[in-house]
């Protein structure tokens, strides 16, 4: 594990595999590097992926094993983020793969430094977090706030919310136990506090059109956290683009038949 400096914030990064291209994912709202690795379904995911690829970890500024107190980071700061990674790690041009938050990180990342992105793999991702009224697939700012701090708050660091994200593992003890631990090293609850400000302000929807790279656009058909016509929508409006709907209901990619991705 290494770390890539952007002015006073340290972000911390890995690589793993040696492929022909680079690969960096970016993930959710928390990741840990360290902790990723005791997880045998993310075991399997990560190490598919770099299977074939040079493949780029990273954990975003205030979460996981990089620098905590960075306030409220817009997404263009978390965005550059990447680019400083992918400098660190030597990497020229990369494919993306954004999942669920990563998804309008990676969009604006290649909308940004076409340049440097090969392609894009967004999976469970939308270009829009709240409803607005020409864009349905997202619940209310308001309906999003209650069921965090109704619902979500109060089982998010001990695990019990695994059916939410990864209803294939609901039954799966050791899963929800990892879930936890993940979670509780991943960010504390005022990180939290600070990644749901800046969630609820994303809307990248005006950079879709203005994507010219390579997009593929995964969505399970059954995702309990994002709508899977949001990628549909998305990729719509991306030009080129292609969607493919996947079967189940797992959000993360790891979870649930993680063969076809």
């Amino acid at each position: 594990m290494l770390y890539a400096q952007i002015g006073d914030v340290h972000v911390a990064y890995a690589v793993v595999g040696g492929g022909d291209i680079d690969l960096v994912l970016v993930q959710g709202f928390v990741s840990h590097l360290d902790l990723e690795w005791d997880n045998p379904h993310m075991v399997r995911f990560l190490e598919g992926l770099a299977s074939f690829a040079r493949l780029i970890l990273f954990d975003k500024r205030g979460t996981g094993l990089s620098d905590r107190s960075v306030g409220v980071p817009t997404l263009e700061e978390r965005m550059d983020d990447v680019r400083a990674v992918m400098e660190a790690a030597g990497s020229e041009r990369a494919v993306l793969m954004g999942v669920s938050e990563g998804a309008p990180m990676s969009i604006l990342f290649a909308a940004t430094y076409p340049d440097r992105t090969q392609a894009l793999v967004l999976h469970g991702g939308m270009a829009r977090t709240t409803e607005a009224p020409d864009y349905p697939w997202a619940p209310p700012a308001d309906a999003l706030v209650e069921a965090a701090v109704e619902l979500l708050q109060p089982i998010l660091y001990t695990g019990e919310d695994i059916d939410v994200w990864a209803p294939s593992l609901a039954d799966d003890r050791q899963a929800k136990d990892w879930l936890a631990r993940y979670r509780r090293a991943g960010i504390s609850p005022d990180g939290l506090a600070d990644f749901y400000a800046m969630f609820l302000d994303i809307d990248v929807r005006d950079v879709l059109p203005t994507l010219r790279v390579p997009t593929l656009v995964l969505h399970r058909h059954g995702d309990r956290v994002v709508n899977w016509r949001a990628g549909r929508w998305m990729t719509e409006r991306i030009p080129g683009a292609r969607f493919v709907r996947l079967e189940g209901q797992d959000h993360l990619p790891w979870s649930g038949d993680d063969q076809v991705v």
